[in-house]
């Protein structure tokens, strides 16, 4: 065990000596640009090779920036806006789509419960530690000017739900089926006029993608959206909004959140010279078209190397079949969450052949930790704050599987 916390400990060092701060010299001519597949344009946060001035910290820094290609992709709908995302508390967004709304347009909007009440009327007091913390970085966000307090003009253009709900925007959350909420409203995606979709792993926040207000050394969790143009896409997508919306605010309560949306088998649609499978959890668990059981036969096609970036990694059968590939020879790099790479439900540890128990002194059920701790295993090291939010693996640099969808029981049969 203490070999592998080594294995651990040096991953993350090796990742702290690349990810170093000091001044160093640029030799040679930038790598170029990658071709964007037909169709299909793909846009990290934090990358090289790309740079953007932040509109929360003021200062430049690597990567694109996801919020500006939202913005741009709402301005240049004609017809629809639908979006689907967990949180959504950026004031620009929420101008953007009070914009499109007074322009006539059919503009809807699903939050998550959590995330779905104006903060400016919440009272610190009552919120739990995580709320507490959220409202403080939105509080900082609002702060234009700095001082250190909002004055009312602050608060009221800085809230970005209460935007949405002054200008009467059409929105419902996982409540509107008459529930206390579902697992999450997870989803992160817009849908553009029947043609357009954004997706992939970013909440729509100044932490999701800009780093915290107020806290100038974040650089936001490490995110990424994809823009993907197909009407068939595009109609899929649709529909996964119509199970959730129902009748909307006012009407029968027939909307659907979680397993009630009843979602079956992955769905294909060809975009330019791709093939895009489509699946929107979740599944019950006896039902084999889940998630899990999805990533599961992705992973068997394997034939020399898997890459994958996880937020949370805690799926007992695509640990084991990581390890089947190992005793095949495939060659597996893996860069995890910190803060989820070491708890005692985390399949990172399986790789590295530790095993952990919980709060209650027991271990995992059918856990299974590598007789040999793998290589290629590792977490980076980033600022106090943010995430390796990622949820993607590349398959023979041929295969991506990306989305909202995390590597665990919950995405597959609550979220």
């Amino acid at each position: 065990m203490a070999e592998a916390w080594r294995r651990l400990a040096l991953a993350t060092l090796l990742a702290a000596l690349q990810g170093c701060s000091a001044a160093a010299e640029l030799v040679g001519a930038a790598a170029p640009e990658l071709p964007q597949p037909e169709g299909i344009t793909v846009l990290f946060n934090q990358r090289e090779g790309s740079a953007y001035r932040s509109p929360v910290h003021g200062v430049m820094r690597s990567g694109d920036d996801l919020e500006q290609a939202l913005l741009e992709a709402i301005a240049a709908a004609q017809h629809e806006i639908l979006v689907a995302v967990q949180e959504l508390s950026l004031p620009r967004l929420a101008e953007a789509l009070v914009a499109q709304h007074r322009r006539g347009l059919q503009v809807r909007v699903v939050l998550e419960n959590h995330y779905s009440s104006p903060w400016s009327q919440q009272h610190e007091a009552e919120l739990d530690p995580h709320q507490r913390q959220r409202h403080q970085q939105l509080r900082a966000l609002a702060d234009r000017n700095g001082d250190g307090q909002l004055s009312a003009a602050e608060r009221e253009q800085g809230d970005a739900v209460a935007l949405l709900q002054r200008a009467g925007v059409p929105m419902l959350d996982d409540t509107a089926d008459g529930s206390r909420g579902s697992g999450l409203m997870h989803s992160k995606y817009v849908v553009l006029d029947r043609s357009v979709v954004i997706t992939g792993s970013a909440n729509f926040t100044a932490s999701g993608i800009h780093g915290d207000a107020g806290q100038q050394q974040t650089r936001g969790n490490v995110n990424h959206l994809l823009k993907l143009k197909s009407p068939a896409l595009a109609a899929l997508f649709a529909q996964d909004f119509a199970l959730m919306w129902g009748d909307g605010p006012g009407g029968a309560a027939d909307s659907r959140f979680g397993i009630r949306k009843a979602h079956g088998p992955a769905q294909s649609v060809t975009i330019g010279n791709a093939q895009v499978q489509v699946l929107f959890a979740p599944h019950r668990r006896n039902d084999p078209n889940h998630g899990l059981n999805l990533l599961e036969q992705e992973l068997a096609n394997t034939k020399q190397r898997v890459d994958m970036a996880l937020f949370v990694f805690s799926a007992q059968q695509l640990s084991d079949r990581l390890a089947e590939l190992l005793q095949r020879g495939v060659t597996l790099r893996l860069v995890a969450d910190p803060g989820f790479a070491s708890r005692a439900f985390s399949e990172t540890l399986d790789l590295l052949g530790v095993s952990l128990a919980d709060q209650h002194c027991k271990i995992e059920r059918g856990n299974a930790p590598l007789a040999t701790p793998t290589e290629g295993v590792g977490t980076p090291q980033l600022p106090r704050g943010d995430k390796m939010h990622h949820k993607f693996a590349v398959i023979d640099n041929r295969t991506v599987i990306t989305g909202s969808f995390n590597w665990s029981p919950s995405a597959a049969h609550q979220n």
